[in-house]
């Protein structure tokens, strides 16, 4: 029986998925090929980019015009800036792929060639003998690329440059170097010339830049039906809905979301029962809690100040962009951010991911315990809880805040962390925040008997007069509330001004919106 893949190439006789040539536009690929040109595939991390390769790999060799390998060379990545060993690991990985394909000219060569030319030429006079000796056209095929660092990626990307002019009978006809960033964007430190040299300068024989993108919406069903189409079991269209709303395609996310749902859950393996929405979210939590790898990987780059410069902006609902355009690529080519406008979270998980994971020391130093917000008929005191927050605000605000990295973003951080508890109790809670909203939306999702009760906490900062942030606070909570269904409101004034009395700033007021909604109004 076939399943969804979370680790690794995809294997289509063991795993269901996606054709990976299908999300490429081979015309162009194929044109590039032709063209003997040098190109550039990139994508975030487990976006399927290997599986592409070694599909594309297969088909080349199948069709017959060209020999084709595939390659990884994050082997050498261990080897750091010592060029002579990451050669060697490079030369010792290529020859033993070329052996899969039929092609054991390498294995004869390339150990005598590194012996005579050392680590900064034996690349290229390999590939130029094997070139010279090949019955086809190479086509070269390296994965990993931006997992060498300093001088031994140097080295290779000039290496591969000085043979370029010798294609196809001398050199590789066509190289794809595949990575997580375009080599474009790379700036590469390099110790023995003492400075940093841009990826574009070292690499300038790059024609195209490639990138794979998330699934589509049609993919993700798709994918998802092949189960249905194997097993019986079907998902329901509110957890279809919820699977591409939560991932927008993110490929891991949408594979781990069903197999934990349906493979790993007890309920969701018995397939005479269809996989709802409540399993869905129930996935995605647990995913979050086991801080899986792919999530994990994600999380540390926040410590990074590249993405911080732009994720801290994005998390307090700042009203303007102050980062550059190399942040924002970076942390795009990460795929944390989404690729169009406006300036958010890549998708609803990711947005959960990062405030938790920016909390989550302190969300240790809460009690758990549940009976003090929970009324007698099991639903959510949401006044309490926020009457609490206040006081703790008041309070320890100023030392929390401080201990944050994302100092900036810190208020809002700190109200989440706190209302992390409802989580902990079987609540959800769904996140809103981005550059220019001028504030963060969070909906209170909430079990009680049958029903989902929701309510809507919206924050601000305070940075026009007080009944200005109110009064726009409100019609923005209001619009929030009726966009969600939310039966109640709260809205949070954060008042960060320097050199104010806590008496001035802490309030609590019942105010109405211009179409009647009652919201209530905290000062903190």
């Amino acid at each position: 029986m076939r399943f969804f893949n979370t680790a690794g190439p995809i294997k289509p006789e063991r795993h269901y998925c996606i054709p990976p040539l299908e999300r490429l536009n081979m015309d162009e690929v194929f044109a590039l090929i032709r063209d003997e040109k040098y190109f550039v595939l990139h994508a975030p991390r487990q976006t399927g980019k290997t599986s592409a390769l070694l599909a594309l790999r297969d088909l080349l060799n199948a069709q017959g015009t060209y020999r084709c390998v595939y390659v990884n060379v994050e082997g050498g990545q261990a080897a750091r800036e010592d060029v002579e060993q990451v050669t060697r690991a490079f030369l010792g990985e290529l020859a033993s792929r070329a052996r899969l394909v039929g092609d054991g000219f390498l294995d004869e060569i390339w150990f005598d060639i590194l012996a005579k030319y050392g680590g900064h030429v034996a690349l290229r006079e390999a590939l130029t003998r094997w070139a010279q000796a090949a019955p086809k056209p190479l086509v070269l095929l390296i994965d990993e690329i931006d997992a060498l660092i300093g001088d031994s990626l140097l080295s290779v990307l000039r290496q591969l440059r000085a043979g370029y002019d010798l294609r196809p009978e001398g050199f590789p006809q066509s190289v794809v170097l595949c990575g997580v960033r375009d080599v474009r964007d790379y700036r590469i430190q390099s110790t023995a010339e003492n400075a940093i040299i841009a990826g574009g300068s070292a690499f300038n024989i790059r024609a195209e830049s490639l990138r794979l993108g998330d699934f589509s919406q049609d993919e993700v069903f798709d994918l998802i039906a092949q189960h249905t189409a194997e097993t019986g079991q079907a998902f329901t269209a509110e957890a279809l809905e919820t699977i591409w709303t939560q991932t927008q395609g993110q490929p891991w996310l949408v594979n781990a979301l069903a197999y934990e749902a349906g493979f790993k859950n007890k309920t969701g393996r018995d397939r005479s029962q269809p996989i709802t929405d409540n399993a869905i979210c129930d996935a995605r939590e647990q995913l979050i809690l086991r801080r899986e790898i792919h999530l994990d990987q994600l999380a540390d780059k926040l410590q990074e100040e590249r993405v911080q410069r732009v994720i801290e902006p994005l998390l307090s609902g700042a009203e303007e962009r102050r980062f550059i355009d190399r942040d924002l690529e970076y942390v795009r080519d990460l795929g944390l951010v989404a690729q169009d406008l406006p300036y958010r979270i890549a998708n609803p998980v990711y947005a959960e991911v990062v405030p938790r994971e920016l909390t989550w020391v302190l969300q240790g130093e809460f009690e758990q315990e549940t009976a003090w917000y929970i009324n007698a008929d099991g639903s959510l005191n949401v006044v309490k809880l926020m009457t609490e927050f206040q006081t703790f605000f008041r309070e320890h605000s100023e030392h929390w805040v401080r201990r944050f990295q994302y100092q900036e973003a810190g208020p809002q951080l700190l109200l989440q962390a706190f209302l992390q508890r409802i989580v902990n109790s079987g609540g959800r809670i769904e996140r809103e925040y981005g550059l220019g909203r001028g504030r963060t939306d969070l909906l209170i999702v909430w079990p009680q008997g049958d029903q989902m009760r929701k309510f809507v906490i919206e924050c601000k900062i305070l940075h026009k007069s007080l009944e200005q942030t109110i009064a726009e606070g409100l019609e923005q909570t209001a619009e929030y509330m009726d966009r969600c269904d939310a039966e109640a409101g709260h809205l949070v004034i954060f008042d960060r001004r320097e050199g104010r009395r806590w008496a001035d700033k802490v309030f609590r007021d019942s105010r109405t919106s211009s179409s009647g909604v009652e919201i209530e109004v905290w000062g903190m």
